[in-house]
């Protein structure tokens, strides 16, 4: 068996070690990564806040599987026919792929930002994306953000990737020194003059996206205060069952932070309940951007936000999107209206409905880009354990290729 994954982030990574435990030590198969990054473990490395260094720890165990001598890592390689991001790597045709490997896991991740229809992307407004990769030093990262000429920044999303932007922004300096944090980026984030964060959530408390670890670093952020929730916010409604999780974010938020509003020069708010309907950038430096915001109620029947026709305004310096992330449209097997790949079983679904043979999708290239760690690590697993057994059903001898390149011709089930 010779496997090529394309992508050399974790669930990659989480499919090697796998497969090592899996199949026998005296089978001389072969395992190659490849990634357009120098590096390995993707969003691990340039995804991760700097101040989680815990959530790394996992690259030990991916550090194991690297040094068995059936597996090795090639970086700096597009796999595919559409030009790279990334400037600098080798191209290398998906059928040169498919006609020298016996099995393929594509491992690709979602990497590319989801939009907001009425915030289009300009100086005053930028994906979160972009300043994770910013703050990550990832080879792509765009220039930083004019933080000193800041005061005032709208997160739209209450996922943890916003509170993540939220908690660098309003952190000291001092603080982040102690992690894996570049001193160029130091260096901007020193000078930074933002006062205030709002984090902008369609839905109320009981929906947001965030995790209580999460929200439990914002409350008892050092040098930033969080701004009161209305009272009325904090009830749910009558007859309305809360989960466990639901409870203690009430608990939580009803305490409020942990320095009192007021005390601090540096503060964030949860705005909940609103959606952007627009935004107006201004012709001089000196006066700031209009947001335009939609309020909204949750609809009891669908769950989801709806507006209530009232609407408000405002001012802000910086708009930073963070609405989750999607697969990249020109992506060989790229379904467009799942925003990743399609799989049954693990195995990829071609568009025309074919299941090829010997092709899989691992990880957020598959299922989307939701779930932490472990639960790509549980997908990633579950994934090997279907090429073994794929494998074993043809006795070990895998003489078959897998489908290259359109949806149909090649071996199918």
């Amino acid at each position: 068996m010779k496997l090529a994954i394309i992508g050399g982030g974790p669930s990659a990574f989480y499919v090697a070690s796998r497969l090592h435990k899996l199949l026998p030590q005296t089978l001389d198969y072969r395992i190659h990564l490849f990634d357009r990054l120098w590096s390995p473990h993707g969003l691990v490395r340039y995804g991760v806040a700097p101040d989680h260094p815990e959530v790394k720890n996992c690259t030990h165990k991916f550090d194991e599987a690297a040094l068995d001598r059936r597996l090795r890592f090639f970086g700096n390689v597009n796999v595919g026919d559409n030009p790279s991001p990334l400037q600098h790597t080798v191209k290398l045709p998906l059928s040169s792929i498919f006609s020298n490997y016996s099995h393929v896991v594509f491992a690709t991740g979602c990497t590319l930002p989801k939009r907001h229809s009425e915030l289009p992307p300009s100086a005053s407004c930028i994906s979160a994306l972009s300043m994770v990769h910013w703050y990550t030093q990832h080879p792509n990262a765009p220039s930083p953000p004019p933080l000193d000429k800041l005061s005032h920044v709208s997160l739209i999303g209450n996922g943890n990737v916003s509170l993540d932007v939220a908690r660098m922004l309003l952190t000291n300096v001092d603080v982040l020194r102690k992690y894996d944090v570049p001193e160029r980026v130091l260096d901007v984030l020193a000078e930074s003059t933002v006062k205030h964060v709002s984090i902008v959530g369609r839905r109320g408390p009981l929906e947001a996206a965030f995790t209580m670890k999460e929200l439990r670093e914002m409350i008892n952020l050092p040098d930033a205060s969080m701004v009161p929730l209305a009272p009325e916010l904090l009830q749910p409604s009558e007859g309305v069952p809360l989960t466990r999780q639901q409870t203690r974010v009430l608990q939580l938020l009803s305490k409020g932070s942990k320095n009192t509003f007021g005390t601090t020069a540096k503060t964030w708010s949860l705005d909940f309940y609103r959606s952007p309907a627009g935004l107006m950038v201004p012709s001089s430096e000196n006066t700031r951007s209009q947001l335009s915001l939609a309020h909204t109620v949750v609809d009891p029947a669908t769950q989801r936000a709806v507006p209530t026709g009232e609407t408000s305004t405002v001012a802000t310096d910086l708009v930073v999107t963070s609405l989750g992330f999607h697969g990249e449209p020109t992506a060989p097997y790229f379904d467009p209206g799942l925003g990743h790949l399609r799989t049954l079983s693990n195995r990829i679904v071609t568009n025309a409905g074919t299941t090829l043979r010997n092709v899989y999708g691992s990880g957020w290239a598959s299922a989307g880009a939701h779930g932490v760690l472990a639960a790509t690590m549980m997908n990633a697993y579950d994934v090997a354990e279907t090429i073994v057994n794929d494998h074993m059903k043809h006795g070990g001898r895998d003489e078959s290729r897998p489908v290259a390149g359109g949806d149909t011709g090649g071996a199918q089930n």
